[in-house]
């Protein structure tokens, strides 16, 4: 499903919901990403888990998988929205944006930039008014990244593998 238009470096993108048929185009352009070969040196990509994964995002409505498409219809960027009710900071409703991948040919040409500033605009359609996420600490362009977008370093964050 077609939900908007991006600009950015004088092209224009356009942004969907991800469907089935972009699961292996999205595990594609995560695998070319050096900290995820560390983690999975393998892509993996007939996986049936990956298809289970997406089958529970897309009945989920608080998550939204994303896919953003050049002109011949290629997938250039994808993330992951997940809105989460909660009863901290008077009940707040916050965004959390994670697996934020765009193509390294694309990366400074402001296609993240629009993505993630659609992202804010979609968490405040959708009742949140804080918007989260995380970043690798070896990742510090990312983080110059965000910060240049308002988002602030507040917390610290820990994973506990199983």
């Amino acid at each position: 499903m077609f939900l908007t238009s991006l600009s950015a470096d004088g092209e224009t993108f356009g942004l969907y919901k991800a469907t089935e048929t972009d699961v292996l185009p999205i595990i594609e352009l995560m695998s070319n990403d050096p900290l995820r070969q560390a983690d999975y040196p393998e892509p993996h990509e007939n996986s049936p888990g990956y298809l289970q994964a997406f089958q529970a995002i897309d009945a989920d409505p608080a998550q939204l998988l994303v896919a953003v498409k050049d002109s011949r219809h290629e997938l250039v960027a994808t993330m992951q929205l997940t809105i989460i009710p909660g009863l901290s900071r008077g009940g707040t409703t916050r965004m959390l944006i994670e697996a934020v991948q765009v193509d390294e040919s694309l990366r400074g040409k402001g296609i993240g930039s629009s993505m993630i500033l659609w992202a804010i605009a979609e968490a405040q359609r959708r009742g949140a008014s804080l918007v989260q996420l995380t970043s690798d600490n070896t990742r510090t362009r990312a983080h110059q990244f965000y910060e240049q977008l308002g988002f602030t370093a507040s917390h610290t964050g820990f994973k506990f593998k199983i």
